[in-house]
């Protein structure tokens, strides 16, 4: 397991036993774990367990060991004795712990610790996350029962991982040793380094006969997760960084790096070369290919890294050389292990964390690769069956056939890790489209180049458009039974914001809207509130001043009629049917004169103003003499019309 994920591993090496011949043989186990042989010194620190020689450090570098090795549930056993005999730990223990429970699926109590571990990690984006997803069990429940997994048939007693598609091929990484001669054991696993090996793929997702594969690409060392450019004359792996005697790190750990090789014209895998980002400093590993082969997705501890190991992308160009790398990003990357990236034909992305909320160990998620630049939304957990509570990784999928596989050591496999394929039965992202026609509201006339802005309930820009020739516009990939809005605007129309609720399943949800135009063409006889959005212009009872909300909508006839200076106005004044019809009347009359005065003390010429005084003989109700009213119902009759009778 070691092999195939990131691991930096910085452990202060005391010892608590006052045993003499315990702490001798404690420090020897001390000094295997700090070499990075962890069986070796698993071995040794349960024996001196065992005889009665323990303390909470071996305890904690058992549970370590165990931990780096994958084999949670072991590690779950010296944990909580640690716990048992201190409860006060550092805040990475918690995390570990908490881990390690899920692996038992103990998922109380490995909250309870996650909870510990958020007291004392502070900014710790993992603490973060599981703070924002308490209820991550119930998303992870939902998304799950879409895979139909079986043993691909392909696996061994050994350690079988990280398929990979080349052509009618699945090639994967394995720990079996095929040859005669040579049989090279990692100290990291207790197992044969590993190779290449290729089967071929069957219709049905079927593997069969498993062989070696890429005779020059294959080492002493390890070697693992290919992934091939589409034409299949290109070849990205994982391999050592130890050849011809050299490449150690500071700390004589072997790191590894990414290699590139090309098929020449007889079948053989040559230049095969080290990528200029590589590094004897750090670790690079595990590479994946955008679909159209012009970016590279891997993971690494390289400096700027978030956590253990982050996934990073760098962009191909076309002369074979490098951009520069770019860090995915904290929605992706936590301090815990993100690994084995891979991204679908749908430019879905997935990978393996540990630092999102899981099952335990590390579990598969996906998010879409934002194709417009933007940040990336947060990875959804693929659910049960793909995850389990132990590590889950290394997913890949055909998307025409919906057949892929993925690497796991669940319980129930063959060997360490095992290769398993599955068939996905129902797709995790309930996608929707949303589209529509934009209109003019009173000729029905489409409005193309209106500029179309979506937005989330909160306000949010999410993405933005134009109408096409035919008034149309689509927004794709929203999320369903989300609610949006969507805002439109054109020169000379007045712009519009219109809610819309997504349907809840995967389809296509319809929008049509219709705008207003801001150009009136009017006519004599035509009202001029109606034409110009000019609110009505209320009196208060008995009263015909001007009210500070009228001036401002008097203000904006003004500006009308100074706009058109050949254009005279008739303003009618009415008045609701309280009091006499004669006193109404006259009330009308001087309303309808005290709106002519200002618009002349404006500047608006008098001869170009009429004024008429209708009393309440124009209703706009049945609010008529004896007549039970609300005051707003009243209100309504007490108003004044501006009639165009010249333009």
């Amino acid at each position: 397991m070691k092999n195939k994920i990131i691991y930096l591993v910085f452990v202060a090496l005391t010892c608590w036993n006052s045993f003499s011949q315990g702490n001798r043989k404690e420090a020897k186990g001390d000094k295997e774990f700090g070499k990075y042989a962890y069986i070796d010194a698993i071995k040794t620190y349960e024996r001196i367990y065992e005889k009665g020689y323990k303390s909470p450090d071996m305890l904690l570098k058992i549970g370590n060991a165990y931990y780096y090795n994958a084999e949670l549930e072991k590690a779950n056993k010296w944990y909580s004795e640690l716990y048992a005999t201190n409860p006060e730990q550092e805040a990475e223990f918690y995390y570990r712990y908490s881990q390690s429970l899920r692996a038992t699926k103990e998922y109380q109590k490995a909250d309870a610790m996650m909870a510990k571990f958020n007291e004392k990690s502070g900014n710790d984006s993992r603490a973060k996350i599981f703070s924002g997803k308490k209820d991550y069990l119930t998303i992870i429940k939902n998304n799950s029962g879409r895979y139909k997994i079986e043993n691909a048939g392909v696996n061994s007693k050994y350690s079988d991982y990280g398929p990979t598609y080349m052509g009618t091929k699945v090639v994967f990484s394995s720990a079996r040793d095929t040859g005669n001669f040579s049989k090279r054991i990692h100290t990291w696993t207790g197992q044969y380094f590993t190779n290449l090996y290729s089967s071929n793929l069957g219709e049905d997702g079927s593997l069969a006969e498993v062989e070696k594969y890429g005779k020059k690409i294959n080492t002493k060392f390890h070697e693992s997760t290919p992934v091939f450019s589409k034409d299949g004359k290109t070849v990205y792996f994982t391999r050592n960084n130890f050849l011809d005697g050299r490449g150690y790190d500071a700390g004589k750990v072997t790191l590894l790096k990414i290699y590139k090789a090309t098929l020449d014209n007889e079948g053989k895998w040559t230049n095969i070369t080290p990528l200029p980002f590589n590094s004897d400093s750090y670790q690079v590993a595990h590479p994946a290919l955008s679909p159209d082969g012009k970016t590279l997705y891997f993971a690494s501890d390289m400096p700027g890294t978030h956590g253990q190991s982050d996934l990073f992308k760098v962009k191909i160009n076309e002369d074979g050389s490098f951009g520069n790398v770019e860090n995915l990003g904290n929605t992706i990357n936590t301090e815990g292990r993100e690994t084995f990236p891979f991204v679908s034909d749908e430019n879905e992305l997935y990978f393996a964390s540990d630092g999102q909320p899981g099952l335990g160990g590390l579990d598969i998620f996906i998010v879409k690769i934002p194709q417009d630049g933007g940040a990336f939304k947060e990875p959804l957990n693929v659910g049960e069956e793909a995850n389990s509570p132990k590590d889950d990784f290394a997913l890949i999928i055909d998307t025409k056939t919906k057949r892929g596989f993925l690497s796991s050591n669940r319980d129930g496999g063959e060997g360490n890790d095992d290769i398993y394929k599955f068939l996905e039965k129902t797709p995790i992202f309930c996608d929707q489209i949303l589209f529509g026609v934009i209109t003019d509201e009173d000729t029905k006339a489409v409005l193309p180049n209106t500029k179309v802005v979506l937005f989330d309930e909160k306000f949010n820009k999410i993405k933005e458009t134009v109408s096409d020739a035919n008034g149309n516009y689509q927004f794709t990939e929203l999320e369903c039974g989300s609610k949006y809005y969507v805002n439109t605007s054109l020169d000379k129309y007045e712009t519009k914001e219109s809610p819309v609720f997504i349907g809840k399943k995967s389809g296509k949800t319809e929008l049509n809207i219709e705008h207003k135009t801001t150009v009136c063409k009017v006519k004599i006889g035509d009202d001029l509130a109606n034409c110009f959005k000019i609110n009505i212009i209320y009196f208060d009872l008995d009263k015909w001043n001007i009210r500070p909300d009228a001036a401002v909508d008097l203000a904006k006839l003004q500006d009308v009629l100074n706009q058109n200076p050949t254009m005279k106005i008739n303003i009618r004044s009415h008045t609701d049917s309280r009091a006499t019809d004669s006193y109404n009347k006259e009330l009308s009359e001087k309303r309808a004169k005290s709106t002519k005065d200002w618009l002349i003390k404006q500047g608006i010429a008098a001869d170009r103003l009429a004024s008429e005084g209708l009393g309440e003989t124009e209703l706009v109700n049945k609010c008529s003499n004896d007549v039970p009213c609300t005051e707003a119902e009243h209100q309504l009759n007490r108003r004044s019309e501006f009639i165009i009778t010249s333009l």
